[in-house]
């Protein structure tokens, strides 16, 4: 049996962050696993709980926490060939953003979960506080990246 990227993320679905000063201890091992600066849950974790999952598997991965350095890792991929699974979505942080291109820019990342039309659904860390599917307008996607070909 092949695991993949989307089944790991998946046994984390619902973990979320601890409100007031606690901090979830699971979402800060992924924060520190690459960086020690990250004191509590409270920062943007979507690149932390992606590299965590890449990390459990052994796949390529941005050792970053910006969302966007995930435009770097692996193959490009064209919206049509995504696969479930598989890919990674990077996002603008709005439809609107002027820095389009911008590695240092803010933004989001997950895996690819379908697409009907003008959404992408994504499965990501940090998605309403807590590691959840959800929909994005597919204006805000930047790129779609392989990272093996499973």
């Amino acid at each position: 049996m092949n695991v993949t990227l989307h089944d790991i993320a998946n046994r984390f679905i619902g973990m979320s962050e601890v409100k007031g000063s606690a901090s979830n201890p699971g979402i800060l091992a992924m924060l520190k696993l690459d960086g020690d600066w990250p004191e509590d849950d409270a920062v943007p974790w979507c690149s932390a709980a992606l590299n965590y999952w890449a990390w459990l598997l052994r796949l390529p991965r941005s050792k970053s926490l910006r969302a966007r350095s995930w435009l770097a890792v692996g193959r490009a991929i064209a919206d049509a060939e995504a696969r479930v699974g598989f890919d990674v979505v990077i996002l603008k942080q709005h439809i609107d953003d002027p820095d389009a291109h911008s590695l240092d820019a803010r933004g989001h990342v997950g895996l690819y979960s379908g697409g009907f039309a003008q959404t992408i659904h994504v499965l990501g860390g940090n998605q309403g506080d807590r590691v959840s599917v959800a929909p994005f307008p597919f204006e805000r996607v930047l790129g779609i990246r392989r990272l093996s070909e499973g």
